[in-house]
């Protein structure tokens, strides 16, 4: 209820904020449905936030598509995508994989700047998005709705995936993590779970890319860097990696390291950014090796 009214009684920019941790929450919880349930290592997920980032923007910009049917066609371009490189990298053992996805989240800015794509991306300048529309009449403001539509993404998001890992997908996709062997002997195809896992996590990074594109009203390769992809999994092991109520917790961590930076910008640069990031994984490590979300989880006993 509480998150519901925030639209009615933030200002706009901490509601500007609000929806970046809405947005962030989206991309760990598929994160985390990836490493931290399905065991494997994405080192470049930043990739398929860049996607759909840039494909809503595309849609929004070129095609006058309402914003929000752009997150959902945003979101089945990115499942699609997940599911051909996870079907491509399923076999792979998880250095190699991690190291694949590296070269894909190193590669991706570089290709929407190509002057062959400059039309739809906007180069190396970026593209903005100039119409902020209400749909529908809404008597809302677009942050308002935006902020709102944000909130219903992951509300929708996080029931598709408790679901999914309380039953026998759930199951099956957690023995692949904990006993590979035992799971292959039990006839479960560890390699087309494991894709669909890698489409399901691309999906969602896709529809936090697209809303972030929405809420930012711009584009540009200098946003969706290989630190993104970095941040992404500090952000899952800061509020628990293998948790769902985890992704939350980074989310928020995540955004108050943003704004620390942002409110220091003169005197933090990026090596103190990624000092910071640093130290708050060592502390996990050393104090909560289950995260935000598993200290919680402890403290009532």
């Amino acid at each position: 209820m509480l998150a519901a009214a925030a639209p009615f009684l933030a200002t706009d920019i901490q509601l500007f904020q609000l929806t970046n941790v809405l947005v962030y929450a989206i991309a760990l919880l598929g994160l985390n449905l990836l490493v931290g349930y399905n065991g494997q290592l994405s080192l470049g997920h930043g990739a398929f936030y860049a996607l759909g980032a840039y494909g809503s923007a595309a849609l929004v910009a070129h095609l006058s598509v309402a914003h929000w049917a752009a997150v959902p066609a945003a979101a089945l371009g990115c499942l699609a995508a997940g599911l051909l490189f996870g079907l491509a990298a399923a076999r792979l053992p998880t250095v190699q994989l991690a190291v694949a996805t590296l070269a894909l989240g190193a590669a991706l800015p570089s290709l929407a700047s190509h002057k062959a794509l400059e039309p739809w991306t906007g180069g190396t300048s970026g593209m903005a998005l100039e119409h902020r529309v209400v749909p529908f009449g809404l008597p809302l403001s677009f942050d308002q709705w935006l902020y709102l539509l944000t909130l219903a993404a992951l509300a929708l998001l996080y029931v598709l995936a408790a679901n999914l890992l309380g039953g026998r997908i759930g199951r099956a996709v957690i023995a692949i993590r904990d006993h590979p062997v035992a799971a292959q002997a039990a006839g479960i195809d560890a390699a087309r779970y494991k894709a669909a896992v890698f489409g399901l996590s691309a999906m969602y990074a896709g529809v936090a890319g697209a809303l972030s594109a929405l809420s930012i009203q711009y584009v540009a390769p200098g946003i969706y860097g290989v630190a993104l992809s970095f941040s992404f999994l500090v952000g899952i092991a800061v509020g628990g990696i293998g948790s769902l109520a985890g992704a939350l917790y980074g989310a928020l961590f995540l955004q108050v390291i943003q704004l620390l930076s942002g409110a220091t910008a003169r005197s933090l640069d990026t090596a103190h950014v990624g000092a910071i990031y640093g130290a708050a994984l060592v502390l996990v490590v050393l104090f909560m090796p289950a995260g935000i979300a598993g200290l919680l989880r402890r403290r009532p006993r």
